[in-house]
């Protein structure tokens, strides 16, 4: 069954028409659609395919992991009657890499990058009856210059990269508004003050525009305020939750209002714009009262310390490759986690679907935000590579579950980082930018090693030993509660800092580490290290563990990984997400010791 879940859930109007289901589709080896006007009515493709399932996917229905760069999509629908006198908006959650869209023959939309989604209003290329919607797609797997994360280049995955996923792998969808409406909104919570910045921006403005804000905390009404528009572009209200101002300093009644993992908070908003005194739009949204910072050497969370016990989540599923089989998939990769014992996860090479972005929300988890990574620095990577932050952080700014982005990991786009002043430019540029879009949360760049400027001092180090090496596990837990042993240490042939740059007093946390395979019938298997049974993964596990919990100079680590990933077996979980032990033991390790400062 095609994907029906509501795919923009920070952001709900009750009337959309799924597009998801069976198409048409075609492999163009040759590149001949745009010659030979596949989107016309009257060429017929050669098979059909699931969306959005990609092609290499076996939900898709192909199944097909060989390269083919051009592929070509076409499907029929209707636009209910009662949509009638309104704009039609057409929407794609994420097209990977580059598309041309047409709707009735007519190319009304062109888009690149594989990340996020995109819109266009297709209302004057529709026709009486029947419509027709055709999408080309060009994803080069050669190209090592565009982001790419972890998928491969190659028909056969090997090591640390898979499966490719390309063309529509998110949903296509309609709604209808009017001329007037939200085009979009953002939540910026300030817990200090005891009140959110509600920025608008709305379509079409006349003089009589006004807009309505009505937040709701648990079912009571906070506020319902109705404002004068004199811009349409740029609207911004600070909106005070309190009348006394001090729910989130002091009392213990207002502290239960602010989001965390331990108490996922949200409150419920309901927007409406007025025209004329006429309702012409209508919006559902919701946003959480959360602040995360860092001071001398320590991360806080409202307030207060805080450490990260996150989970590398690299979101690949075996039948849906990037694309998880259903929305329960999500909710099931997140109970795992928060079961286990975690806090939170890093997105690793992945822009995620909003809605597991919306389930982290509600569930209480945090996430670390990254982008597939290029192999290669280029100037148009430079370029490519902004823009497709810029409509990361509009799509997912109001998700509280988000306290980090990462620009950088491990050099990848950057590959000379350490020496090359041009490419410490980008990531300096990418830290400086994130900054502005986004000054709430937290930027790690370049995650792992060869840093510039980062929030987080971020180390990877998988050196700690197998049951087998006791003097590399012996140098593992000393080198964590040696300060200078632990920034000089070396990673990959790596040093932490790239050339001119030095840590600054940043939180030290181990941001990978682990990656103990434990796969008993799979002699393909690879990881870091290799357990010979259960008990022996619970003790490897332990010792990496219960090392980083017992040094007072790390806060934080993050475990690689949640999941096997195809030949890659170093999950907590199979490939198809069954626990490799009991989830509680995995808990017990990772609440073992709580550090003497800061709690999570």
């Amino acid at each position: 069954m095609a994907k029906q879940e509501y795919p923009r859930p920070q952001f709900v109007r009750k009337e959309w028409l799924c597009l998801n289901g069976t198409w048409e589709f075609s492999f163009d080896d040759d590149n001949l659609a745009a010659a030979q006007h596949w989107e016309r009515d009257s060429h017929r493709l050669d098979r059909t395919i699931e969306v959005p399932f990609c092609f290499e996917s076996r939900l898709s229905g192909i199944q097909d992991p060989s390269v083919h760069d051009h592929i070509f999509y076409k499907r029929k629908f209707r636009v209910p009657d009662d949509w009638r006198g309104r704009r039609i908006l057409l929407h794609f959650g994420a097209v990977d890499y580059q598309c041309r869209v047409f709707v009735n023959e007519m190319l009304c939309a062109e888009h690149t990058g594989g990340s996020t989604g995109f819109d266009v209003d297709i209302t004057d290329c529709l026709r009486e009856g029947e419509q027709s919607l055709a999408v080309a797609v060009c994803d080069p797997a050669h190209d090592e210059t565009i982001p790419r994360g972890k998928q491969f280049w190659e028909d056969e995955s090997a090591g640390i990269w898979y499966t490719r996923t390309s063309g529509i792998w998110q949903t296509v969808w309609l709604e209808p508004v009017s001329e007037a409406h939200i085009s979009h909104v953002k939540f910026t919570p300030d817990i200090d003050r005891d009140m959110v910045v509600l920025e608008a921006e709305i379509s079409d403005w006349k003089p009589d525009t006004c807009l309505e804000a009505e937040i709701r905390f648990q079912e009571e009404l906070i506020c319902r305020d109705r404002y004068l528009l004199n811009n349409k572009k740029v609207f911004r209200r600070d909106i005070h939750l309190s009348e006394d101002h001090i729910f989130y300093n002091c009392s213990a009644h207002g502290r239960s209002r602010c989001w965390s993992p331990e108490n996922p908070a949200l409150y419920d908003v309901t927007l409406r714009l007025y025209c004329g005194g006429q309702l012409t739009d209508e919006a559902d949204s919701y946003f959480g009262m959360r602040k995360i910072h860092t001071q001398n050497g320590i991360t806080y969370l409202n307030n207060s310390p805080y450490y990260f016990k996150l989970v590398l989540d690299q979101g690949y599923w075996p039948d849906g490759i990037l694309t998880a089989p259903s929305d329960e998939d999500f909710i099931t990769d997140i109970r795992l986690m928060k079961e286990m014992g975690f806090n939170g996860c890093r997105k690793h090479q992945k822009v995620e679907d909003p809605r597991f972005l919306y389930h982290a929300d509600r569930m209480g988890f945090l996430v670390w935000g990254e982008m597939a990574a290029a192999c290669l620095f280029t100037d148009g990577g430079v370029a490519t590579y902004a823009k497709e932050w810029f409509e990361i952080i509009k799509r997912d700014y109001n998700h509280p579950c988000i306290v980090a982005w990462v620009p950088f990991n491990e050099s990848w786009s950057v590959p000379n980082i350490a020496v090359d002043r041009r490419q410490q430019e980008q990531s300096l540029g990418m830290y400086h930018l994130l900054k502005c879009l986004d000054p709430t949360r937290l930027v790690i760049s370049n995650d792992g090693w060869e840093m510039t400027k980062s929030d987080i001092c971020a180390i990877h180090n998988y050196g700690h030993g197998s049951s087998s090496e006791p003097e590399k596990q012996a140098f593992f837990a000393r080198t964590l509660k040696d300060r200078q042993l632990l920034l000089s240490s070396v990673s990959s042939g790596k040093s932490l800092y790239a050339q001119g740059f030095s840590y600054q007093g940043e939180p030290i946390l181990i941001t990978e580490c682990g990656g103990i395979s434990y796969c008993s019938d799979r002699p393909e298997c690879w990881g870091y290290t290799k357990a010979q049974s259960e008990e022996d993964y619970l003790k490897q596990y332990a010792h990496v563990i219960d090392s980083i919990l017992s040094s007072d100079l790390v806060y934080g680590f993050c475990y690689t990984q949640l999941s096997d990933v195809e030949q890659e077996t170093n999950g907590l979980l199979t490939y198809d997400r069954k626990p490799k032990c009991d989830p509680a033991r995995i808990r017990e390790i990772n609440s073992m010791f709580r550090h003497n400062t800061v709690t999570g």
